[in-house]
């Protein structure tokens, strides 16, 4: 048995714990990222009404750190790619969806990013739905 073959498993295994660990990332991009800034910036302000100040912080606080993540969400897909050999995943859109007036018959397949920021958005959603119906509360007065 060469060590070819018992490679090609590991690699499968150690792509789709990356593929998860993008899908995590991209997830906190719309949630762990502004949450930890709001957190730091309530720590800045001084009083309840602060001045410009925390309101800066957490701005540029959030968009370096978006920035930072997206970047290494980048390195990922690299590295993916490299394991797999492919940055595309499987189609999404099953062919029975597909128009009949559709003849061209090249369909380019998402590429895992597309994907994992699609996923995350979704997942995002539906949680932030999930809050809001169950323990948001009602803002108006009883």
């Amino acid at each position: 048995m060469n060590s070819g073959s018992k490679a090609r498993p590991v690699r499968r295994v150690f792509a789709a714990v990356l593929a998860l660990f993008m899908l995590l990332a991209a997830f906190s991009l719309w949630t762990v990222i502004p949450l930890a800034w709001l957190w730091i910036g309530s720590q800045v302000a001084a009083t309840q009404f602060p001045s410009l100040g925390p309101y800066l912080v957490v701005l540029f606080g959030v968009i370096f750190s978006i920035m930072v993540v997206a970047w290494l969400l980048g390195l990922m897909n690299e590295l993916y790619m490299k394991l797999t050999g492919s940055h595309t995943v499987e189609p999404i859109r099953p062919g029975w969806l597909t128009a009949m007036t559709d003849t061209s018959g090249f369909r380019q397949a998402p590429t895992l990013l597309e994907a994992v920021i699609i996923g995350s958005v979704v997942i995002a959603a539906i949680t932030f739905l999930v809050w809001f119906l169950t323990s948001a509360g009602s803002s108006l007065p009883s």
